[in-house]
């Protein structure tokens, strides 16, 4: 594995921030709250107006002239907002739709806003069928279109709606290029969103372990709690070096790619939802309460890690491709 500043740049610092300042007020818990069958209007026209979803589409073609790193950045902000918004699903699909000739009309109307769509891996619940006009499903051997208008089923997440896999693949448009390009950039927004839930909730453990009081002390002063929010900081700062690294890889089209977003992807599916356990346990019993936040991240993260690829999914396509690479006599890293 080559050598890579995981540090943001002045740039990407100030995108960061300025997304972080958005969501606060756009994406509030208040917002989340209020927000039903997974899509805040608002929210969605902001992020749009703001050229979100046009991140790596040159300047000359209307977009900001930046690349995936930047697109990862936003993704890990709206996990940590848990916003209620098909961010990454027609992020994904308008990239999809730019590598396909003689659809430009359809990638432009998704990256204006006037469409929505979402990519899903065969055999996965559609994470924002239902409110997705297009859809395209991908699988090992390319990329079909589905119409959209997918009926809701009901799921844990509140944050964003589901619809059950289509009955068939639809359309072929794209070919296992295609497909694989879509589960790597996939699996590695999805990592993003689950690292920026964790952080977001790690957080909030780690101050109510300072405030919260027993037997006259700080919770935090316990050594059963310092493990718990030890560990937890462990998984944070694993899926943060795994994710970071994948978003990279993706954006530069190195030759490892593939295997950078598998090992985010398996790392990030596992340790989000650990990460929500734990913080669970800091809590106690406020945390199973409807009135406290966590649940909303716990349940996002659950959907998260099933999307794009399950730790065991990623965990079995990396065998195949390191054994492949051991059978060529390539180097491994």
């Amino acid at each position: 594995m080559r050598d890579v500043d995981f540090d943001l740049d002045a740039d990407q610092r100030a995108l960061r921030d300025a997304a972080r300042d958005l969501l606060d007020d756009a994406s509030s818990m208040e917002r989340v709250r209020a927000t039903t069958g997974g899509l805040d209007d608002d929210l969605w026209k902001q992020m749009v107006g703001q050229g979100w979803l046009a991140m790596e589409l040159v300047e000359d073609a209307g977009g900001l002239g930046l690349g995936f790193v930047e697109t990862a950045v936003l993704a890990e902000q709206v996990g940590a907002h848990v916003s209620p918004a098909p961010f990454a699903s027609s992020t994904l699909a308008a990239w999809a739709f730019r590598q396909l000739d003689g659809h430009a009309d359809m990638a432009d109307r998704l990256l204006d806003g006037s469409t929505i769509g979402t990519v899903a891996w065969a055999g996965e619940l559609v994470v924002d069928g239902p409110v997705a006009d297009i859809v395209l499903v991908a699988d090992d051997g390319g990329v079909g279109l589905v119409h959209g208008g997918l009926p809701a089923v009901t799921g844990m997440d509140l944050t964003r709606s589901i619809a059950s896999p289509p009955a068939d693949g639809g359309v072929r448009l794209g070919d296992a290029a295609l497909a694989t390009a879509l589960l790597d950039r996939g699996a590695t927004l999805y990592a993003l969103d689950l690292l920026g839930s964790a952080q977001a909730m790690l957080d909030v453990g780690t101050d109510h372990a300072k405030v919260r009081e027993q037997f006259g002390q700080p919770i935090g002063s316990f050594q059963a709690v310092k493990h718990r929010l030890a560990d937890a900081l462990v998984d944070v700062e694993g899926m943060r070096s795994a994710a970071w690294y994948a978003a990279w890889a993706v954006g530069a089209g190195a030759e490892d790619a593939s295997i950078a977003a598998s090992v985010a992807k398996s790392w990030c599916s596992d340790a989000g939802p650990r990460v929500m356990d734990s913080v669970l346990q800091v809590l106690g019993g406020i945390g199973f309460t409807w009135e406290h936040d966590l649940h909303y991240y716990l349940k996002r993260a659950h959907l998260s890690a099933r999307t794009f690829g399950t730790g065991r999914v990623h965990r079995d396509r990396l065998a195949t491709m390191l054994r492949t690479k051991v059978e060529s006599g390539a180097d491994l890293w």
